[in-house]
């Protein structure tokens, strides 16, 4: 166990900030798989802004790599051209 104070609160904080990133990642992550079920193009290019702002902010905070949201709002923009 933590021999110091510090490696304490950072274990705290560590607990706090995996359980955040768990959330929003999930919650990309069924925002992402609900536009890819879509069906009509009216409603994708509504929600299309909106799922790439939560990706570019996951992306700004660390918890995916830039490159995989940029691959991922390609791969979005794409089915949304193809409806």
């Amino acid at each position: 166990m933590a021999n110091h104070k510090s490696a304490e609160k950072r274990i705290r904080q560590i607990k706090t900030r995996r359980l955040s990133n768990r959330y929003v990642s999930r919650t990309v992550r069924n925002s992402v798989r609900k536009m890819r079920s879509l069906t009509s193009k009216d409603e994708a290019q509504k929600m299309y802004p909106e799922v790439c702002s939560m990706l570019d902010k996951l992306a700004k905070k660390k918890v995916i790599h830039q490159n995989k949201a940029n691959n991922l709002k390609s791969k979005l923009a794409a089915h949304v051209n193809s409806l």
